[in-house]
């Protein structure tokens, strides 16, 4: 893995109010993920890892501290520039989906596409292959409130893909699936890093973590450990070598 990484976090650090009442979700966090790696970062509720992923996907400004995505250091940009840079290099899947109601599966996967200028019928050509990808062909005109949990949470995750973004932020990205989808959903993120993407997924669950490079470990705002995972559970396939069975 050579070259700029897609991204660095440099003595970040986040603090909510003022004086004693300060709170400090972040402190003097420093992480670089390289192409092709995939890191879990994991910890107790309130530990700080979600406040890690919004800001490393610059829906939120550190207090001290650079974020750099690509090189590119995210306080040096106007505010439209972060937005063209996020939609353009950052795929973000969130605890809770945050699909657009009056959008089909298949639009709202493809309008992050088209806002950067993809011709339609390309970008919805790149959207039904995500979601033939991820087994939700025959639901690509259905609306968000037509589809279950699981389905809406994948959809999600073909939003996050679809393009060429180099970077990939996951909260919890198989909390609504079962354990097959959720696999599934995992070998994709596994294989959006070999094509060249980093990715970064926040999680509580051991067994999800074995499926990355390396785990990083968060505890009151600070990072605290970062570990190769032990062996996935695919290790234990016959000739199967781990991250080679991934």
């Amino acid at each position: 893995m050579t070259g700029v990484p897609p991204l660095e976090l440099r003595g970040v650090s986040r603090t909510y109010g003022e004086g004693a009442a300060a709170v400090h979700a972040l402190t003097d966090v420093d992480l670089t993920v390289s192409a092709g790696e995939l890191v879990a970062v994991m910890g107790p509720s309130g530990s700080g890892k979600s406040t890690l992923l919004t800001i490393a996907g610059s829906l939120e400004e550190p207090t001290t501290g650079d974020v750099l995505i690509e090189g590119t250091p995210l306080s040096g940009l106007r505010r439209n520039d972060r937005a063209r840079l996020r939609r353009r290099h950052i795929g973000y899947v969130f605890q809770d989906f945050n699909l657009l109601a009056g959008l089909t599966a298949v639009e709202n996967i493809t309008m992050p596409l088209e806002l950067d200028g993809v011709r339609t019928r390309q970008a919805r050509a790149a959207g039904l292959k995500a979601l033939e990808d991820l087994g939700l062909a025959d639901r690509a005109d259905a609306f968000p409130d037509e589809l279950s949990g699981g389905q809406r949470q994948r959809i999600a995750l073909a939003r996050a893909l679809v393009g060429e973004r180099r970077l990939l932020l996951a909260d919890e990205p198989t909390g609504a699936l079962d354990s097959h989808s959720g696999e599934g959903v995992m070998r994709l993120i596994r294989s959006a890093c070999r094509s060249g993407a980093a990715a970064v997924l926040v999680t509580h669950d051991a067994q999800l973590a074995s499926w990355a490079d390396r785990v990083v470990f968060v505890r009151d705002g600070r990072v605290v450990d970062s570990t190769p995972p032990p062996p996935g559970p695919e290790s234990l396939l016959p000739g199967a070598t781990g991250r080679e069975a991934r």
